[in-house]
């Protein structure tokens, strides 16, 4: 407990450096970059494609032409605009975020690395190919469970537990792996798992109920639409950020605790007690060690 929230607490400070925050806005920069460059070279290719496409269908055309009629001519125009900017952004956001996201752990990982365990030995127990193994098995079984537990989150409780639950499982495979690819042999790893299954596996969890956090923030940029281009770009930061954090948790705990397996495997051996060795003494017998007869017990 004393090591779960020691890295808590240095993840929470280390949110704070430059290289966090600066990444923390990243995808945001991203966002502004990719939502440019498309609109300069695909915009009026685009509108022209929605266009066509609306006026095919007739349900499409009947409702442009009743907006049209009550006098709505300049709602009309901007509606292939509003499909494009739609069907765009959650493309945009969604690419943003994975780049960043490969771009973060690594980069959380170095932070922790240097500036607490420069002296950790990397025995380099993974590689890449593993993490993107790891990382595409354990999202496929993570989409699947989410599947499948679909008509469970009707029950009212559920839907509070089994998706915290199951991110928060795909968190802690994704994440464990990742932080100790690096530092760790394979079987400081496994080690390392099998010992702190339960406390990583609740660490995903915390973490998967904060990265709830920012779907409120959408939910809000849906309800209350004049707020969405402020509320929309605050929950990607805030997104961002949590990811950060579970990152720098995952990487002060599992790398404190690497150390002290390392430390605990080169302690040398428990002396002895006093009455072993002189039992023990050289040219003394296992029966010099027993009491003389009749002696007292």
């Amino acid at each position: 407990m004393a090591l779960l929230l020691d890295a808590f607490w240095r993840a929470v400070a280390y949110c704070l450096h430059p290289r966090v925050i600066a990444l923390s806005v990243l995808p945001l920069v991203l966002m502004v970059a990719a939502a440019f460059a498309l609109g300069y070279f695909f915009w009026d290719a685009a509108l022209d494609a929605v266009r066509a496409t609306l006026a095919s269908w007739p349900l499409a055309a009947t409702v442009t032409g009743w907006i049209e009629s009550a006098g709505g001519a300049g709602l009309k125009a901007a509606i292939a605009p509003l499909v494009v900017v739609l069907l765009a952004t959650p493309v945009i956001v969604v690419v943003a975020l994975w780049v960043v996201a490969l771009m973060m752990a690594p980069a959380m990982l170095a932070l922790v690395a240097e500036r607490r365990f420069a002296g950790l030995e990397k025995k380099r127990g993974g590689s890449m190919l593993g993490s993107l193994l790891q990382s595409l098995f354990a999202t496929i079984v993570a989409a699947l469970a989410m599947v499948l537990s679909l008509p469970l989150w009707l029950v009212p409780p559920l839907v509070l537990v089994l998706p915290p639950l199951i991110w928060g499982w795909l968190t802690y495979r994704v994440l464990t792996y990742d932080m100790l690819a690096e530092h760790a042999g394979s079987d400081e790893r496994r080690t390392l798992v099998a010992r702190h299954r339960g406390v990583l596996l609740a660490m995903g969890v915390l973490t998967g109920y904060l990265g709830a956090a920012p779907s409120l923030l959408w939910a809000s940029g849906v309800l209350f639409v004049a707020m969405a281009p402020v509320l929309v770009p605050v929950a990607i930061w805030v997104y961002t950020l949590v990811f950060a954090f579970s990152a720098l948790w995952f990487a002060h705990f599992l790398l404190a605790a690497l150390d002290a397996l390392r430390q605990e495997q080169a302690a040398p051996p428990a002396a002895p007690a006093q009455s072993e060795r002189e039992a023990l003494a050289p040219g003394a017998s296992a029966a010099d060690a027993l009491p003389p007869p009749g002696a007292a017990a």
